[in-house]
């Protein structure tokens, strides 16, 4: 029993500060974006004496917005180095640098008048989400016994919805949403970073990490039997020594090599489809630009902060929000968006995560996590810039072009992608090269006797 509790408070101590983040701060911007606009504004006008014109003010907003997802790149750019030179554990920690370096800088860009801050504060946000989307799932993944690791890792996926809900939640004009406190809003994201700092120092690091990338049996067993209890580890440890055994020699790789590798081109292909359909999709698209959507779906301006809490909590919107809606269009709208995120929720949120640390071994995974994060952010801020104009071309067909990317993606997970439930990494690993050699294997089968003799010789 007290195995458990340990790899459920290991569970939280991770999320708290790790994909918690990203949802928090992706849904934190959306209430005060007309104060933080008033704000350029006035700061503008005190400094040159001019206003800003409106198209000014809606590119520095861009700038503003598109902050996020560029220092999302970055950060998943030096997650994989992060992750491989001080562990899994370690990188985690260090990573709450970076936003406590945001929420100083939000925090005090009014008193300063500087808006500038609060960009630079959204790139060191994106830095933060960045490594803990990429370095998170890899920590669950490697600390969880096998029967346990695809669900355990799937908890990165509900940290994130999570912070949504919360991050809706508080900048509601109730709390921190009014027009006096966006700045205390902005700066909230240093809780969870505390709440972090202070609870996974006691906990183990990865046991994968210990034992395949340092070579440290005596702590891996020390890590295991913290997570485990006093179970017996043999079967566990037997594998990871099998695992160890294999990659002997190696060294960690870098994303270059593994595009240059044949024996990875199914693992890297199924990470750059689901990654880039995870964005391209337009889940987040809602989350960006919730407000604008319910707003020219008809809906009350002042119940429009309550609804886009629904878009991360269903039940809690429509007991809100449900008797004030007018239009019957408006409401069967609602309902599909909220649809569309539950399904996201349980399917692309969650597997998307998981999946390069199932299918690449331990000397690969970092660099897989850099590939997978990279095309994250980078399809995040495509889509993110590319929504509204989506929107004013198609109108209400906006989702028809997400819809196409659902299913070429679902059609490539059905055809092509093994399952991997209930299987050590060694064995996954031969599922997938019998994919990658599957060729060689077909050449060498139809040979014919002369041919097979000659290279027998």
């Amino acid at each position: 029993m007290l195995q458990s509790k340990i790899l459920i408070l290991t569970i939280c101590a991770a999320g708290i500060g790790g994909t918690f983040q990203y949802g928090y701060n992706i849904s934190i911007i959306n209430a005060p974006t007309s104060y933080i606009q008033m704000f350029m504004n006035e700061t503008w006008l005190e400094r040159t004496g001019v206003p800003l014109e409106s198209n000014m003010i809606l590119l520095l907003w861009s700038f503003t917005v598109s902050a996020y997802p560029l220092g999302g790149l970055t950060g998943a750019v030096v997650a994989g180095p992060m992750a491989i030179m001080l562990g899994r554990k370690m990188s985690l920690l260090l990573n709450n640098v970076f936003v406590i370096i945001a929420a100083v800088l939000s925090g005090f860009s009014r008193m300063a008048r500087s808006f500038e801050m609060i960009m630079l504060s959204r790139f060191f946000t994106g830095v933060n989400a960045g490594v803990s989307m990429n370095i998170q799932p890899m920590y669950l993944a490697e600390s969880a016994p096998k029967k346990l690791r695809g669900a355990v890792a799937l908890t990165s996926a509900s940290f994130t919805a999570l912070g949504l809900v919360l991050g809706q939640i508080v900048g509601l004009r109730e709390l921190l949403g009014g027009e006096e406190n966006w700045p205390f809003l902005l700066a909230s994201n240093v809780v969870p970073a505390l709440i972090q700092l202070t609870a996974l120092p006691w906990f183990p690091e990865s046991p994968r990490y210990l034992l395949i990338d340092r070579g440290d049996e005596e702590s891996c067993i020390s890590a295991l039997q913290k997570l485990r209890g006093h179970s017996d580890l043999s079967a566990e440890l037997e594998e990871m020594l099998a695992e160890q055994a294999a990659v002997k020699g190696q060294r960690a790789k870098n994303p270059w090599e593994l595009l240059q590798t044949p024996a990875l081109r199914w693992q890297l292909m199924s990470i750059v489809v689901l990654s880039s359909a995870m964005q391209l999709c337009g889940n987040d698209s809602m989350y960006f630009y919730a407000a604008y959507v319910f707003q020219e779906a008809g809906i009350p301006q002042d119940k429009i902060p309550y609804v886009v809490i629904g878009t991360g909590s269903c039940e809690l919107i429509t007991s809100v929000t449900l008797a004030s809606l007018v239009f019957h269009w408006s409401l069967w709208l609602m309902a599909c968006i909220f649809a569309y995120i539950l399904s996201f929720g349980i399917g692309p949120a969650g597997v998307t995560g998981v999946l390069p640390t199932e299918v690449f071994d331990q000397m690969s995974r970092p660099a897989a996590y850099m590939i997978c994060g990279s095309l994250l952010w980078f399809n995040l801020f495509l889509v993110g810039t590319a929504f509204p104009f989506i929107v004013k071309s198609l109108a209400h067909f906006c989702y028809i072009p997400f819809l196409v990317v659902c299913i070429c993606t679902a059609l490539y997970v059905g055809f092509f992608l093994p399952e991997t439930k209930g299987k050590s990494f060694l064995e996954i690993s031969e599922e997938f090269k019998k994919r990658n050699f599957k060729a060689q294997t077909h050449a060498v089968f139809y040979k014919g006797p002369e041919e097979i003799k000659s290279t027998m010789l």
